[in-house]
């Protein structure tokens, strides 16, 4: 007898081929998934760019595969793609604002004037600084010419702007990426408008700029502070920055080893640069533990409304908190002693920044991709943060409210429960997660693993990048399963740790749903789908 039925079972497919009567297309690793639409796509590089590339996919690939499909959200509707990207930045969602700023330099590039005039007004919505401004010059000077129109947006960047705020951005954010404020100006030429309120202080701002004020007591006051800044002793300096609220990068580089410098710049200094700088301040020997500054620190990190105003993004807490725990800079040799105070003020951090997530209130299983892909590149190009140690963490604040949940790794029939639990500190589940073997993939590994220990979920959440490809069944075909002999109305999340154009959500599916990973809205989008609100 021929055993047709183990070579041909429309219920349980070998995943190496696409589910009989299902559009599926073959991923990077030469499994067969589902594709995402192209706006899905255009969401997962708004927020997870493509920095690092994949196991599977060079950075250089990806970000072509990906910018095809964007171009083709721009010529169906680049309306919609701009207001998608001032979205995503004002909102904080990305970890970085570099892909909304190219994204908005091909809207600003396309062949439908209308597409570039609402991409070159959107421009201050999106490059917010001085640093996003360059960026977006060093886009869009290569995909188009420096026409009437560009010029225009440029200039308004800095004509539109208060007097006092342009002062801000010119000296905090002098250039980057080859190009500098004065460069900017020599190409667009801004001027204030005659008889406008702030006409000579933006003007004197502006030449400034250019280099052509002899006058410094004519300045505005930031300024003048600035090149006050460049000849003071210690204690002008800190009596400047209390005065006049210059930030680090106002000051002379050899100032920066000071304590007491520091101390001054902590009394006024922002959210996400504190944290940023936290490592600076303990080699300086500031930040020692059971400090005036390390007290200061925490409380400003307990205070949740400032914290969500700020817009810190989830995985800047993470690189900062991970950095500071292990006590040397990724690519600096300073060392120091970190707070254990801090440490914890910074997880507490993590989770608030993610605003307010209900819980499920249900059984959950929190599925984590652990096999060799996901231990490869990086997540917004942060070193050390692959996909398997950024899933670990994500997870983490959905274990932090659910009451019934159940966090396992796993491979290609590998399932291990990980003993992570809420308490868990990042170091230690990056750790733990970073030294698990590198295996195969198979994504239906949570819904087959329920199944034989005959655990009843309400809700899985798999998270993954999506490049399965070893054993059978597909994971579409496992959750039915599993919903045939335990749970019939089990749900599915898929949350993409990178920005490739797969998923194992079934899209025919509604109790199956793609997100994207370290979106700040995901937890809570994950908790509304699992509950039926979606």
């Amino acid at each position: 007898m021929q055993k047709f039925q183990t070579q041909f079972n429309p219920s349980a497919t070998p995943q190496s081929k696409p589910i009989p009567g299902r559009a599926m297309v073959l991923n990077n690793a030469g499994g067969y998934t589902f594709e995402i639409d192209k706006w899905k796509a255009l969401d997962r590089f708004l927020v997870l760019g493509t920095e690092g590339g994949t196991y599977y996919a060079s950075e250089t690939t990806q970000t072509y595969a990906v910018s095809e499909r964007i171009l083709k959200c721009i010529e169906e509707d680049g309306k919609r793609v701009v207001s998608r990207i001032v979205e995503v930045s004002e909102a904080g969602r990305a970890p970085k604002n570099d892909p909304a700023l190219f994204v908005l330099a091909l809207c600003a590039s396309a062949k439908d004037p209308k597409t570039r005039e609402v991409a070159l007004a959107a421009l201050p919505y999106v490059a917010r600084i001085g640093t996003h401004l360059f960026h977006f010059v060093e886009y869009i000077n290569g995909l188009r010419g420096w026409g009437r129109a560009l010029r225009r947006a440029i200039a308004e960047w800095y004509t539109l702007k208060r007097p006092e705020d342009l002062a801000y951005q010119v000296v905090k954010y002098q250039s980057r990426d080859g190009w500098s404020h004065r460069d900017l100006l020599r190409l667009a030429h801004p001027k204030a408008v005659d008889g406008a309120q702030s006409f000579g202080a933006t003007n004197s701002t502006l030449r400034w700029v250019a280099g052509k004020t002899e006058d410094y007591t004519l300045l505005l006051p930031l300024l003048a502070a600035f090149e006050r800044a460049k000849f003071a002793t210690t204690k002008e300096l800190i009596a400047l920055i209390r005065e006049h609220g210059l930030t680090r990068e106002m000051l002379p580089t050899e100032a920066l080893t000071k304590p007491e410098v520091w101390e001054a710049l902590l009394e006024k200094m922002p959210m996400e640069a504190m944290v940023r700088n936290l490592g600076n301040m303990g080699k300086c020997g500031l930040l020692k533990p059971f400090s005036e500054a390390a007290t200061t620190i925490c409380t400003r990190l307990n205070d949740v409304a400032a914290l969500r105003k700020s817009r810190i993004h989830p995985i800047k807490l993470l690189a900062a908190s991970t950095t500071y725990e292990g006590g040397h800079g990724v690519r600096g040799k300073g060392t120091w002693v970190a707070a254990t105070g801090v440490v914890e003020a910074m997880e507490r951090a993590f989770y608030n920044s993610f605003g307010n997530v209900a819980p499920i209130g249900k059984p959950v299983i929190l599925a984590l991709d652990v096999s060799g892909s996901m231990g490869a590149g990086t997540v917004a190009g942060v070193v050390g943060l692959t996909p398997r140690a950024a899933a670990a963490a994500l997870a983490l604040v959905t274990a932090n409210v659910e009451p019934q949940y159940e966090i396992i790794g796993f491979t290609d029939g590998t399932k291990r429960l990980l003993g992570i639990t809420p308490g868990a500190t990042f170091k230690s589940v990056v750790d733990a997660i970073s030294r698990l073997p590198f295996d195969r993939t198979d994504c239906a590994q949570p819904m087959l693993w329920a199944m034989r220990e005959g655990v009843r979920a309400h809700s899985f959440v798999i998270y993954t990048d999506n490049e399965t490809w070893c054993g059978t069944p597909h994971p579409t075909q496992a959750l039915k399963a599993y919903r045939d002999r335990f749970v019939d109305d089990a749900t599915l999340a898929v949350v993409a740790m990178t920005a490739t154009s797969f998923t194992i959500a079934d899209p025919s599916d509604p109790k199956q749903l793609d997100v994207v990973g370290f979106d700040t809205a995901t937890p809570d989008l994950v908790a509304q789908h699992a509950r039926g609100e979606l």
